[in-house]
């Protein structure tokens, strides 16, 4: 089984792979399993430029076809987005665009962090998930990011302190993914 977790932010400076790093390494280790971590801006995806809707899976493009590729890889998905103006980030929002069957029918695990847990941006990547017959988990790890918990990089203080407090809500929304996506492979077989 494997699971990536989609590093959303692309801004200089940002704590999302900090963050992501800190969820890997707290996630539940079991036999089967394997997470990846995969980052967004690695990818260097234009704002959508397909010419035929990605539900028709006639992809012209090479960064296309390749994000296509690494996606289709996985099982499940974990989606670590900030709160940026009440909402997720664009580069989010063009990656998922970017594909359908690739999505539809997978498990998904939703962590957000900002300033108010980013629950809003969280809210709105479920709308999109279930519009694309994605499989979200119940609980969605929220974690608050104050300005006092940062150093002068802007990376965050001793994060396995700070965020021990957010380890029961990862592991149980992880339980509720391992479930969702051990169910789906059933149904595939």
């Amino acid at each position: 089984m494997k699971i990536e977790l989609i590093i959303g932010s692309t801004r200089p400076g940002r704590v999302g792979p900090q963050i992501a790093t800190w969820i890997i390494d707290n996630l539940p280790k079991k036999a089967g399993v394997n997470y990846e971590l995969v980052d967004i801006q690695d990818w260097k995806l234009p704002i959508f430029d397909e010419a035929i809707h990605p539900s028709k899976n006639q992809y012209q493009h090479e960064h296309t076809k390749a994000w296509s590729k690494k996606i289709e890889q996985a099982n499940a998905y974990i989606f670590l987005t900030p709160e940026y103006n009440a909402g997720y980030p664009a580069s989010i929002k063009n990656a998922i665009d970017y594909l359908f069957h690739e999505w539809h029918g997978k498990p998904l695990m939703i962590v957000s962090y900002g300033v108010g847990g980013g629950t809003t941006a969280s809210a709105q990547l479920r709308q999109v998930a279930e519009r694309l017959k994605m499989l979200p988990t119940a609980i969605s790890p929220a974690f608050t990011i104050g300005k006092d918990m940062s150093d002068k990089n802007g990376q965050i203080k001793n994060i396995a302190t700070a965020f021990k407090p957010y380890e029961a809500s990862l592991h149980e929304a992880a339980e509720q993914l391992l479930n969702l996506t051990s169910t789906q492979k059933t149904k595939s077989v």
